[in-house]
């Protein structure tokens, strides 16, 4: 069985290495009895190298990657690079990545290079509005089946699901609150479509919710979410609050 996750999104921040391996170092003392899950830190790539040496209770990720392995493709990186700077997760598809004009062809590609490298995407779908019609179902089943198009059977353990409703993210305009019954019903209908594609493997690929979630409620949503852990943008930037997290999804 595999173990509950909780990724940290460090975005673009912190604005040095120093700072970034105070916070680093930070989480990392505060870990020491955890067993039960992983912790997964996505920083921005330039801080890989330095971060690998500081702890090996924490698992290093990256926030994107680029589809092929070498060539001239000025300012990408490609998935070999990252897992040789230490990363072994990616986190793709994020909602920030696609309102930059990313679709599920790029995030298709992403997937499969990070896989042949050795790297497990985390893959971010989620709808931007929610409407009576429940279109919305059709958008995240397009996501899942478009991204995850030609991957293997064998490989879909390797991959974890990011729920993240943009309209629930904190940078969205006129945001709303998401509720656990919202995240369970999303991580239901997630694990329907994973099962539709894949069979009685998608059972255990884990499922986690991304929508600004924080130390206050976190606890619910792994509760009453049906997920397997959670997705922390902005809380992963406080030692404080992000240890809540941690703790919160051990208990």
């Amino acid at each position: 069985m595999l173990k509950k996750i909780v990724v940290g999104n460090w975005k673009m921040n912190p604005l040095s290495a120093k700072e970034a391996e105070k916070l680093f170092t930070g989480v990392a003392k505060e870990i020491s009895t955890i067993k039960k899950i992983e912790i997964v830190i996505c920083p921005p790539v330039l801080y890989l190298e330095k971060l690998k040496k500081l702890s090996k209770k924490m698992i290093l990720g990256a926030q994107n990657v680029f589809h092929e392995e070498v060539g001239a493709f000025t300012g990408e990186i490609s998935p070999g690079m990252l897992y040789t700077a230490g990363a072994r997760y990616v986190i793709l598809g994020h909602s920030e990545r696609r309102s930059m004009g990313e679709n599920n062809l790029d995030v298709n590609k992403k997937i499969k290079a990070s896989l042949s490298a050795g790297l497990r995407p985390v893959l971010c779908v989620g709808e931007n509005m929610r409407d009576e019609e429940h279109a919305y179902f059709n958008l995240v089943k397009t996501q899942l089946s478009e991204c995850l198009e030609g991957i293997k059977k064998t490989s879909i353990l390797k991959i974890v699901i990011a729920y993240e409703p943009v309209w629930a993210i904190s940078t969205t305009i006129d945001r709303k609150d998401a509720t656990p019954a919202d995240c369970q019903e999303m991580a239901i209908f997630i694990r329907k479509v994973l099962s539709d594609k894949f069979g009685s493997d998608a059972a255990s690929v884990r499922i986690i919710y991304g929508g600004s979630v924080n130390e206050k409620d976190a606890s619910e949503f792994l509760k009453n979410g049906a997920i397997d852990g959670l997705l922390a943008g902005r809380a992963s930037l406080d030692v404080k609050k992000f240890i809540e997290i941690i703790k919160t999804c051990e208990a």
